[in-house]
């Protein structure tokens, strides 16, 4: 059995959101009237919100402004339900989502641990759209490892990893897991584990 290959360690993926957080604010600077900059930070369940919350945290240190935050649970929203990780018929885990502010108008960026198929990024937009209709949306990931079924590209990417489709990226964060890394196992490996 082969040892994982780590591709970010914890520096790494502190300096990769570091980056991506000085990314989401020059393009997203403050309105002609220095009222603000009109974004949120929503994170997916469940690593891209912690991985959102620490981005959330870097842009209230840059920005000092007051960046609503918030998570959504996409596992009714998915339209492979049935078939993925644990097979047909499978129970998902299930978040609660957390909107506790208007997306009228916003710039929401979702964020991501990892972008594969697309599909997770679509049913995301789709729970946004369920609580309004925001101005626009951008999408941060920390790993873009390819694969692309739908027409989904980020707007701002830790770390593309060209993968094989029999390989996983595994994000692990300190916060559920107990350590910061990303790493690439064989599809088999990650399963029998």
């Amino acid at each position: 059995m082969a040892e994982p290959t780590v591709v970010l360690d914890r520096d790494d993926m502190r300096r990769t959101l570091v980056r991506i957080a000085h990314e989401i604010v020059e393009k997203n600077p403050p309105d002609e009237a220095g009222t603000g900059i009109g974004l949120a930070i929503v994170g997916v369940h469940r690593r891209g919100a912690v991985l959102a919350s620490r981005l959330h945290a870097q842009l209230s240190d840059l920005t000092d402004a007051e960046i609503p935050f918030g998570t959504v649970d996409i596992s009714f929203y998915r339209d492979d339900l049935g078939i993925r990780e644990h097979g047909p018929g499978a129970t998902p885990v299930v978040h609660s989502t957390q909107l506790d502010f208007s997306i009228e108008n916003r710039t929401i960026v979702i964020v991501d641990d990892v972008l594969y198929t697309g599909r997770t990024v679509r049913a995301a937009i789709d729970v946004l759209f369920d609580y309004g209709r925001p101005a626009r949306v951008q999408l941060a990931v920390l790993a873009d490892r390819g694969h692309r079924e739908l027409p989904i590209r980020p707007d701002y990417v830790g770390k593309n990893l060209p993968t094989a489709r029999d390989e996983r990226v595994n994000v692990h964060v300190e916060e559920v897991d107990g350590s910061d890394e990303v790493t690439i196992t064989e599809m088999s490996e990650a399963l029998t584990k």
